[in-house]
């Protein structure tokens, strides 16, 4: 039986992330939640000079909580994609895979999306190709709350799991980094730290 996997879909989402993906055959994406504010859906954590760096994407007031995750537009009012990329390179330029992603991940910081959604989901077609990721991808049609799914059901729900205040739910890679002289491994950051620091050919066990 296929591996299948539910969860939600992120800004250059974190490393536990993509283990999860990792293990799955069928990568389900909920396509029909409500944006949930201060979560991995619009940041992400990376490492810096100074310690963990957190990157956000503004997106255009209202009430985004309420809002369907497809309906959430990104704000332009300031040149977050330059701030974000000028933080990006100032933080992995000198990270071994760096020269070798840093062109096609310069697209999304220079590409305007006018939805989150969209944005993320390019992001996660761009990972699923470059960290060699087997996963089919599709995207939930409805609604079902977690409560909803019996244990019956062939999908892992890891809906609500992951966050930047939880632990990690599956086990992590280490892998040098570029501060960690300094600062330690910092586990579970942005996927473009394990992009930038140890490349594709991730072996996660």
């Amino acid at each position: 039986m296929p591996r299948e996997v539910l969860l939600e879909l992120f800004y250059w989402p974190p490393v536990s992330w993509l283990a999860l993906t990792r293990q799955a055959d069928i990568l389900w994406i909920e396509a029909c939640e409500h944006y949930q504010k201060g979560s991995y859906r619009s940041r992400c954590y990376i490492a810096g000079p100074n310690g963990v760096q957190r990157l956000s994407v503004p997106l255009q007031k209202g009430k985004n909580r309420q809002m369907p995750i497809r309906d959430v537009r990104i704000a332009y009012d300031m040149p977050w994609q330059r701030s974000h990329w000028r933080t990006i390179r100032t933080a992995y330029g000198s990270a071994p895979f760096f020269e070798h992603f840093a062109d096609e991940v310069a697209i999304f910081f220079e590409e305007r999306y006018d939805f989150l959604f969209d944005l993320n989901y390019n992001i996660l077609l761009f990972l699923i190709q470059k960290m060699n990721l087997r996963a089919e991808i599709r995207l939930t049609e409805r609604y079902t709350a977690p409560s909803e799914q019996g244990a019956e059901n062939a999908v892992f729900d890891a809906r609500g799991q992951i966050a930047w205040s939880q632990p990690p739910i599956v086990p992590l890679v280490r892998y040098p980094q570029v501060f960690e002289e300094r600062f330690g491994f910092q586990p579970d950051l942005s996927s473009l730290d394990l992009l930038f620091c140890y490349g594709p050919y991730v072996r996660w066990e």
